[in-house]
């Protein structure tokens, strides 16, 4: 009987844990989170430098916005250099709100 009680506990923390793990990635990319624009228009926000002593490039232009700021940016896919370089897609009427540098 304690078995069963048990393996029922076990089920219901794995429900649990896999539902919230959805709900948690909902609106989530792999390099940041993503929320629809309220004035429809596309925004970046890029919250951390890859390194502290670089300068930021959107599409091998210096970005001009201050870090945890949000810029207008066109949609579609863009390079963002700064040390290391990776590569985003933002949807048109959204924000993207970028915070990993990492692999």
């Amino acid at each position: 009987m304690k078995q069963i009680f048990n393996l029922r506990i076990f089920k219901v923390v794995c429900i649990i844990t896999i539902f919230s793990t959805v709900v948690g990635c909902f609106n989530r990319e792999l390099r940041g989170k993503v929320i629809k624009s309220k004035d429809y228009g596309t925004y970046l926000i890029i919250n951390e430098k890859d390194n502290e002593n670089c300068t930021l490039y959107v599409d091998d232009r210096v970005w001009p916005v201050e870090v945890g700021q949000k810029g207008k940016i066109t949609p579609g896919n863009h390079k963002l250099k700064c040390g290391g370089t990776v590569e985003i897609t933002i949807k048109k009427g959204t924000t993207f709100s970028f915070d990993y540098w990492g692999p």
